[in-house]
């Protein structure tokens, strides 16, 4: 059946940053769809609520505590979990963070934590994750850019900045292991409501503005980025590699 095509079952799946917010989302999304999900986050409390959760549902679900901007806390997560619970068939790289200030007036630590949150902590766990990938000539990751990997927009330039890179770093994965039947793929979202938005959504200016640039007309749901995920995740993209599939409803087509 063609519905096969999106089945996850016997796959595993990293979701890093994914205690709270769109990483949780998408790794519901995942579990779902029949894979085996790894949470991953730097706070043991929240970890532990959100597979709680998710477990209560009836879903295959782990978890492991290692910040993604550490080179040797990655690595030794990374072997922890293919250790424990065996190999990482499928990456999903979603830690973000938002620090928003006029490029004048953004310190170099606010540029930097960004910068390494959003796009060298991909680095990171994919170097860590993709030989084992090689290995077995099969493996799927999953970047979370942005509606901002391709516009900008004021107070935004550090994060603009390392969604930017991370779609190149997307096209450069893709191109140096597609030939090991490893698909790189991005999804970029637009605008959508979650906890690092709140105080967008509530400011009544932005709210409107925001409703208006949109030929949807609202802000996106978090779950309406699983369908994308689990494409992309899927033998459904078996040949779809270096893409960046936004779901913005419909922002970048808009003047």
């Amino acid at each position: 059946m063609s519905t096969d095509l999106f089945d996850l079952t016997g796959r595993r799946v990293l979701v890093t940053g994914s205690s709270q917010g769109l990483g949780r989302v998408l790794a519901r999304g995942l579990a779902r769809a029949g894979a085996a999900v790894v949470l991953n986050g730097r706070h043991t409390d929240r970890l532990e609520r959100t597979a709680a959760e998710l477990s209560a549902e009836g879903l295959a679900v782990a978890w492991r505590a290692f910040d993604v901007t550490d080179e040797a806390g990655v690595a030794a997560g990374i072997a922890a979990i293919e250790a424990e619970h065996g190999p990482i068939d499928i990456l999903v790289n979603n830690a973000g963070i938002q620090r928003r200030a006029p490029l004048t007036e953004m310190s170099r630590a606010d540029w930097q934590a960004v910068l390494d949150t959003n796009l060298s902590s991909a680095f990171l766990v994919a170097r860590a994750v993709v030989p084992g990938m090689i290995e077995r000539q099969h493996g799927k990751v999953i970047n979370i850019c942005s509606l901002m990997s391709e516009v900008g927009r004021p107070t935004t330039g550090n994060y603009a900045a390392a969604k930017g890179g991370l779609k190149m770093l997307t096209r450069a994965m893709a191109v140096e292991w597609g030939p090991h039947n490893i698909q790189v793929n991005g999804i970029g979202p637009g605008y959508f409501a979650t906890e690092m938005t709140r105080p967008l959504v509530e400011d009544p200016d932005f709210n409107a503005w925001i409703c208006a640039r949109t030929p949807a007309r609202r802000w996106g749901r978090p779950e309406e980025l699983i369908g994308a995920a689990v494409f992309l995740a899927s033998a459904a993209s078996s040949f779809v590699n270096g893409q960046v599939l936004y779901v913005d409803g419909g922002v970048l087509a808009a003047l």
